[in-house]
């Protein structure tokens, strides 16, 4: 019924930018927050930033500065700006979505994720 798809993973030097898309789709009636996680190998899935319906925005304290969370609602598409990537910033990062279906159905859903690494 949803479907979030995400894009722009790959690899990256130390220093460097990457951008990660996340566009949307399915029976959804309101979206409450949108936000990317990611979880290195061995490790737990952690929060990276997330997005409100009306723009407020939460950020990492490892990322505070690096990367920018936005959206573009017009594309149902949610982004991460990454810049001054660290080797530690070396996971995969997960789209996920707090919404509300056109069935009145609350819940979080996810996209499959996308590999970032960060190496020289």
């Amino acid at each position: 019924q949803v479907q979030l798809v995400e894009s722009g993973g790959g690899l990256a030097q130390p220093g460097g930018s990457l951008r990660l898309s996340c566009a949307r789709s399915g029976n959804i009636f309101s979206i409450y927050t949108m936000g990317w996680y990611r979880q290195a190998p061995g490790n737990q899935r952690e929060l990276v930033a997330t997005i409100t319906s009306s723009g407020n925005t939460f950020y990492t304290n490892s990322v505070k500065g690096r990367f920018t969370i936005s959206r573009d609602n017009a594309k149902n598409t949610v982004y991460l700006q990454m810049n001054s990537l660290k080797p530690e910033d070396t996971a995969v990062y997960y789209c996920n979505a707090n919404l509300r279906l056109q069935n009145g159905v609350r819940d979080d859903y996810w996209g499959q994720g996308t590999q970032v690494t960060v190496s020289s």
